[in-house]
């Protein structure tokens, strides 16, 4: 893989990157650091990577596994509540949706974006996550449930 190769899959992949990384944090700032470990890890490791789906599959893992090491990391649980709650965020949406995907806990954040917004079905969520189908499938019950409270529920998102 040249360096050519490795501009391509980085100007293709990484609003993905990027989107998986947030969905995951909640914060624009980790998604940055996930999005430029992530593409690190591609040039060190410079896979043999057989096609477009199969390099955006291998991205999406390795961002998902760096977003899960920043979270687990010990300085992140040291951080007081009030300032996590100040990192930068996006604007709100009109609709809240959004919100409503932030507020869910990081373990159901990661099947709803890869589902919904990245489009890939619940036994590629499995490969990407490392987890059962089952265990997706139950996530993204889960998630919708929570997802359909709040934005149903009249919990105020803003």
């Amino acid at each position: 893989m040249d360096s050519g190769e490795l501009e391509r899959l980085a100007d293709r992949f990484a609003p993905a990157v990027y989107r998986l990384a947030y969905a995951r944090t909640g914060s624009r700032a980790d998604a940055e650091d996930v999005m430029q470990e992530t593409f690190l890890r591609l040039v060190r490791a410079r896979p043999e990577l057989r096609d477009d789906e199969h390099a955006k599959a291998w991205l999406l893992r390795v961002a998902a596994n760096c977003a899960g090491d920043l979270l687990r990391a010990p300085w992140r649980r040291a951080l007081p509540l009030e300032e996590a709650g100040s990192l930068a965020q996006p604007a709100p949406e009109p609709d809240g949706t959004l919100e409503a995907v932030l507020s869910l806990p990081p373990r159901y954040r990661a099947p709803v974006h890869l589902y919904y917004y990245e489009g890939y079905s619940v036994a590629e969520i499995a490969a990407i996550l490392r987890k059962s189908q089952e265990t997706v499938r139950t996530r993204l019950h889960r998630a919708r449930g929570m997802l359909r409270e709040k934005l149903q529920g009249g919990e105020d998102l803003v």
